[in-house]
């Protein structure tokens, strides 16, 4: 029982000790990790990855790839700057490559700036301004410290494991077994995969603001979702047992937040939108 009560007065501080305030949202996030400790992992697995793969380079992709990463990166630094949040990017090193893998679907972004996309991804994002969706989306992760609020939220489920399994050490290994599968599935269900796809609306939506101050029409996203929805093919698992949400809920939030997207974009100068 001491063991429980030192247990729960741990996770209380660090509830409470280790958040950072999401400079989009204003909202305060759990992140037990400084970048100072996170950042130079990521760059070190980043490189690795690149080490590993055969990344495209000179190409027109390639170029375009840098050329809207910089751009998305530029909005984001222009909006933190304008809403007091100078120095915030201060350790972020963007870089921005294209991966030659025509099998995976996908672009994703490390702590620190660092973004990939593979080559399956460019023929549904079709032209520079569905580019832009994808690298803003991956970009507001990188932001949001969405990284760092995993590794913490995941260190939370372990301690909640550790907790349980304490506080049960007297009961028989039967009740511990179906105590230990209880747990792991509502915790994953119930917290883990809701967290995750919070994440990823999050994203969508200070996406379509960071795409709109680069100058790029947020509707595209819609678009670009309607493409993934039909690459898909209706493969995609429940929304409640993934990690992000449907693509109709994604299209139905991004077609809502779009106007929004482009009047904060109009305070930046910005007064046309490259679709």
């Amino acid at each position: 029982m001491k063991f429980k009560q030192i247990t729960i007065v741990l996770s209380l501080f660090l509830l409470v000790a280790a958040c950072k305030t999401n400079p989009f949202t204003g909202e305060k996030n759990l992140n037990f990790y400084p970048n100072s400790q996170i950042f130079p992992a990521a760059f070190q697995q980043y490189n690795q990855v690149l080490a590993e793969s055969n990344v495209v380079t000179g190409t027109a992709e390639a170029r375009m790839i840098n050329r809207v990463g910089d751009k998305i990166a530029t909005a984001a630094e222009r909006f933190l700057n304008a809403n007091g949040y100078a120095g915030y990017l201060d350790e972020y090193k963007w870089e921005y490559n294209l991966i030659k893998n025509d099998e995976q679907v996908n672009a994703w972004a490390m702590p620190g700036g660092k973004i990939a996309f593979y080559t399956g991804i460019m023929p549904i994002a079709q032209s520079e301004a569905g580019v832009a969706a994808i690298m803003a989306h991956e970009v507001a992760h990188a932001l949001a410290d969405h990284g760092a609020q995993r590794m913490s939220a995941a260190q939370l489920q372990q301690l909640g494991a550790v907790a349980g399994n304490v506080a049960l050490s007297g009961k028989s290994e039967e009740t511990q077994q179906i105590f230990n599968q209880a747990y792991g599935i509502g915790s994953q269900v119930g917290v883990m995969l809701p967290f995750s796809r919070n994440h990823e609306t999050e994203a969508d939506r200070i996406g379509l603001t960071l795409m709109a101050i680069a100058g790029y029409d947020p509707m595209e996203a819609a678009d670009l979702w309607r493409r993934m929805k039909a690459e898909a093919g209706g493969q995609s698992p429940p929304e409640f047992l993934s990690t992000h949400p449907s693509s109709d809920t994604r299209i139905k939030n991004i077609e809502k937040w779009a106007p929004e997207a482009k009047a904060e974009a109009r305070k930046f100068g910005v007064t046309s939108f490259q679709s």
